[in-house]
């Protein structure tokens, strides 16, 4: 019973204790953004994307609570990393990538849709966005192939 009562109170210090490592939960100044071809594209690029793909990052509660705030730290820090719509670069070599990603169901991550059901779009909407995405990042238009999504 004593011994319990030690490894209870041995994990609430480590709990408590992990809450004092920090995490990156900031978001830089806006730099640029592309020209949208549409504000419906817009308007899915922030509902699917922004929070790991911006510096416009909505931080929810739980994102400051260990560990959850290392996961989400670490996502957002890496998607900025890949690709920063803030920082956007006419001509940037990752911008077509997008919606390439989109496409074959890589984004939005599933665990981010979980936490996020605004994020969950429809398979109409995801095509939009694929669309909006190749549109706005310069694939000519003739590239653009109508995907294939199921939901």
């Amino acid at each position: 019973m004593m011994k319990a009562k030690f490894i209870i109170s041995g994990i609430l210090v480590l709990l408590v204790g992990i809450q004092f490592i920090p995490v990156e939960t900031t978001n830089p100044a806006v730099i640029n953004e592309p020209e949208w071809d549409s504000p419906r594209t817009e308007e899915l690029v922030k509902r699917a994307c922004f929070d790991c793909h911006s510096n416009e990052t909505v931080w929810p509660w739980y994102s400051h609570v260990a560990p959850v705030s290392w996961i989400i730290s670490s996502d957002v820090v890496e998607g900025r990393e890949h690709f920063n719509i803030s920082e956007f670069t006419p001509g940037e070599s990752d911008a077509d990538e997008a919606a390439e990603e989109v496409e074959a169901g890589r984004m939005p991550m599933s665990m981010y849709v979980l936490m996020h059901p605004e994020a969950d779009l429809t398979p109409e909407e995801k095509e939009e966005l694929v669309k909006g995405l190749t549109l706005t990042f310069g694939r000519k238009s003739n590239d653009y192939k109508k995907p294939q999504f199921s939901h």
